[in-house]
């Protein structure tokens, strides 16, 4: 190979990647155990079964294709637990080559077959990059054999689309980013703000103005300068990881962030991580048909990334898409417009034979969306709440509730356990309600005054019916 496919300097980067991805997987398989089945599975608010009638496995590759099951379910996301632990712990640090790539590689198969068949539920953009990235971690290798250094580029590469993409989007998408008032209203609007977002909220506007230049630098200019020599490649690197930071203080975006901090490693210098990470070994062991091998995959990812480069000079921009069934290259962003105020769906129920009134309705709680205007929000990520981030976009089209919506309502006057495990608060204990609705406010978070008035986060107002109320048919 010629010099410079290996780049010694960078194992501990190699380090950071393996081990950070190891554990984002096990958060996704995690969650898979926890929500896929009252959400997805056999008897899901949408039924994998039904979305397997009608999908090809040509489109949407998935082990589920052979026979879904909720038991398989559950087998495939016990394996991912399993592997994901194997990796976080260090375990294949000693494997043979083939050995460690498989293993990686079953962990992309597995989370693949998962997200295929996850349809709207699992339409992020953060289950791609997580397949994307866990795609590329196979081939770097064990900790004694050499680091490829294609590996670690196409690492930046993934980076650039991933910034590059989400600042193009804002440019081309909502006014607020190029006037720098965006951030007046993010905070408070975003799908899930967390236990600071009320005091971002609540920052100077100066500040709102400081928070988007630096989101601009970050998005626009700094996804270059990653593949300038060092230390500028460690300047952008350092800076994207820094304003990932600040989005995890302020919000919660499942693994995003987490993940776009990860790869940020990938074009750090060996002594910056080194002064916070303990010193090791460093194996210049080269295995040829390993190298090859990147070789190989190094091409065939270039020739992939056409269509997501030729995207991101379009003027009709797709934000996180996918090209090829396998999302080994794709396209990310995130934001293009802001909504200026936030509307949350809120479900209600009754035990009353007649609705007067004067009828009494309770409210169910969600464990991360806010409901009670005195609840302080929670910290969920790298955690995902998928029902909750789903009510946050059905709460955008009042006059359209989505198609799991009814399901959802049914599932609740039926007292469903599994489902009610997704909630934070069932207020119907003993049985299920009699008649159940969903209404729709606009939410506001409260000034510094009314927060020390009245111990409230928020400040509601009712806006009328999101969905009418419902009782099972006899």
């Amino acid at each position: 190979m010629p010099e410079g496919f290996h780049a010694p300097d960078l194992w501990l980067a190699r380090l950071v990647l393996q081990r950070g991805l190891g554990f984002c997987y096990l958060l996704a398989f995690l969650v898979a155990l926890a929500q896929f089945r009252p959400l997805l599975g056999e008897h899901g608010l949408l039924p994998v079964p039904r979305f397997l009638a009608r999908a090809r496995f040509r489109d949407a590759p998935s082990v589920f294709h052979l026979r879904y099951s909720d038991r398989l379910l559950v087998a495939v996301a016990l394996v991912g637990i399993l592997l994901s632990l194997t990796v976080v712990l260090g375990l294949p640090d000693a494997w043979p080559v083939p050995l460690t790539i498989a293993t990686w590689l079953v962990l992309w198969a597995l989370y693949l077959s998962i997200v295929n068949v996850g349809q709207t539920f699992y339409s992020f953009g953060w289950e791609s990059l997580l397949l994307e990235a866990g795609f590329l971690v196979a081939f770097l290798g064990p900790a004694w054999s050499a680091v490829p250094a294609p590996v670690l580029w196409l690492f930046r590469w993934l980076l650039f689309r991933v910034e590059f993409g989400a600042g193009l989007i804002k440019l081309r998408g909502d006014p607020c980013w190029r006037d720098l008032t965006c951030l007046d209203y993010h905070h408070e609007t975003q799908p899930m703000p967390n236990p600071l977002s009320w005091y971002f909220h609540r920052m100077p506007r100066q500040l709102h103005r400081m928070e988007v230049l630096g989101s601009h630098f970050a998005q626009l200019v700094a996804p270059f300068l990653l593949f300038f020599p060092q230390p500028i490649a460690t300047f952008a690197g350092l800076f994207i990881a820094l304003t990932q930071m600040w989005l995890l203080l302020s919000g919660n975006y499942s693994w995003l962030n987490l993940i776009t901090i990860l790869l940020a490693a990938s074009a750090l210098d060996g002594a910056v991580l080194g002064h916070v990470l303990p010193p090791g070994h460093v194996s210049t062991s080269v295995v040829p048909w390993h190298d090859g091998l990147v070789l190989a995959v190094t091409v065939l990812l270039v020739v992939l990334s056409y269509q997501p480069a030729r995207n991101l000079l379009a003027r009709e921009q797709l934000m996180n898409a996918s090209f090829e069934p396998l999302r080994l290259v794709n396209t990310y962003g995130a934001f293009g417009s802001v909504t200026r105020e936030r509307y949350e769906v809120v479900i209600e129920g009754t035990n009353d034979e007649r609705l007067t009134p004067a009828t009494e309705w309770r409210e169910y709680e969600f464990r991360g969306k806010p409901g009670d205007p005195k609840r302080h929000p929670s910290q969920w990520a790298p955690y995902h709440l998928r029902l909750d981030w789903l009510m946050w976009f059905a709460a955008l089209s009042p006059a359209y509730p989505p198609r799991w919506f009814p399901p959802f309502i049914e599932k609740l006057l039926r007292g469903d356990a599994a489902t009610l495990r997704l909630l934070r608060h069932n207020p119907f204990p003993e049985h299920p309600p009699r008649t159940l609705r969903a209404v729709l406010y606009r939410y506001r978070f409260t000034t510094w005054q009314e927060r020390r008035d009245t111990g409230a986060w928020w400040e509601r107002t009712r806006l009328g019916d999101y969905f009418p109320p419902t009782r099972l048919s006899a």
